[in-house]
């Protein structure tokens, strides 16, 4: 813990980000250094900026303080570049970032098939829904999902591999305890129930659109590839898609129509030779299956009716503020069971899968974690977690404040 307030205090110097920051890490070998630097030593450095200068003179760790107590809080845990842990893919990047804090499941990310899924937040229903398939297909083959948490394809794409029943890591323009957009607060849950939040910015930080530009390098230097789903001409996917380009990633892109503005970005990336046009999980894996072939195993493929259920429930989630007076049932939790709503079982059934039914009936039992629902039903915890991601956004399941899942409806099995 020693070492870590020095890094904490380092990447919390106004003025001072990108090659000047490691120019100033290089230049006294270690945060700890820079921290006892003279100010003599600290003015002999040049291209500082005046507001870079009195800030690296500031030794004050009252605001380290703070942030600390504030992760061992919320539970949020401290990557510095020096610890083991940090992502060696993201050291290797240009620019890395100084402290990665996360929260959700302990994930060793260089040993993932990583793949970035970014694009527009003003989307199209052919986005969503392309996004959705293809984050269920990669899912499905063994691959991680990496994206933002913006709505449109962002939240698609997390939406679609958290319904496959994978994990999924998010990277955030912010602090960690501050939801941005608001109403994804559930879907904020969701990613670090069954996989991994993660930011460069401490608890506290507020979403700055000058955040978001920055936020990508992160997002396609965890990954070995990016798909660009739908971009306009400009955009932040396409930002994304630079840096991947600069770190020496694969770039993948979907098409769309030629007259679509929304596509005119990924469209612009094929034309040009940047990206591989991909239309299925299948074109991005089958790149991947000789070098990583225990994760990427042959997998029969989806269900189709299944895939097409999904899809449709995906396109019926409108991101929307959440209050709660106006949440929907999926999101609320059931605080008197006698008040809850009784379903035929006969009807209920034929909406959903086999895992489905085998969860939603465990449940009418009493409140279980996600463990315990893995060993009630003996499924696997892929097979539970995507049955409780499809439960909860059809109203059948909720989640309790002790993070334990219960049903919000009682069955009518006569």
């Amino acid at each position: 813990m020693s070492h870590l307030k020095y890094w904490v205090w380092l990447s919390t110097r106004r003025g001072l980000a990108g090659v000047t920051m490691q120019r100033v890490l290089d230049h006294f070998g270690g945060p700890e250094r820079v921290y006892y630097a003279h100010a003599k030593d600290v003015d002999e450095l040049t291209g500082l900026s005046g507001l870079a200068r009195s800030s690296l003179k500031d030794k004050s760790m009252r605001e380290v303080e703070r942030i600390l107590d504030r992760c061992d809080q919320l539970g949020i845990r401290v990557m510095t570049r020096q610890d083991a842990v940090y992502p060696q893919r993201l050291e290797n990047i240009p620019q890395p970032p100084l402290v990665l804090y996360a929260k959700g499941r302990p994930i060793s990310l260089d040993d993932q098939v990583a793949i970035a899924m970014v694009g527009t937040r003003s989307c199209t229903p052919y986005g969503e829904r392309v996004a959705g398939k293809l984050a269920m297909e990669l899912t499905h083959g063994g691959a991680m999902v990496v994206s933002g948490m913006a709505q449109g394809i962002d939240a698609a794409s997390i939406r679609g591999a958290l319904m496959a029943g994978g994990t999924v890591v998010s990277v955030l323009a912010g602090g960690l305890d501050v939801i941005y957009p608001r109403y994804h607060r559930f879907l904020y849950e969701d990613v670090a129930a069954s996989g991994l939040l993660l930011s460069e910015y401490p608890p506290g930080t507020e979403h700055k659109g000058s955040h978001f530009p920055v936020r990508n390098r992160i997002i396609s230097g965890l990954s070995l590839g990016v798909v660009v789903v739908e971009s306009p001409r400009r955009g932040g996917a396409l930002i994304t898609a630079s840096h991947a380009l600069d770190q020496n990633r694969d770039v993948y892109a979907v098409p769309g129509a030629i007259d679509a503005p929304a596509s005119e970005g990924t469209n612009r990336l094929i034309q040009e030779g940047a990206a591989k046009l991909v239309t299925c999980g299948e074109d991005i894996l089958c790149e991947w299956r000789d070098r990583f072939p225990e994760k990427l195993g042959v997998q029969p493929p989806l269900n189709p009716q299944v895939v097409e259920q999904r899809l449709q429930q995906l396109e019926q989630v409108q991101p929307a503020p959440v209050s709660p007076q106006t949440a929907p049932a999926a999101e609320k939790e059931v605080d008197n069971p006698e008040s809850m709503e009784y379903i035929d079982w006969k009807e209920c059934r034929k909406n959903l899968t086999d895992d489905e039914q085998v969860v939603l009936l465990a449940l009418q039992e009493g409140a279980k974690g996600a463990d315990g629902l893995v060993e009630h039903t003996q499924r696997s915890a892929r097979q539970v977690l995507a049955a409780l991601t499809m439960l909860q956004l059809q109203g059948y399941v909720t989640q309790g404040k002790d993070k334990r899942f219960l049903a919000a409806v009682k069955l009518k099995m006569e």
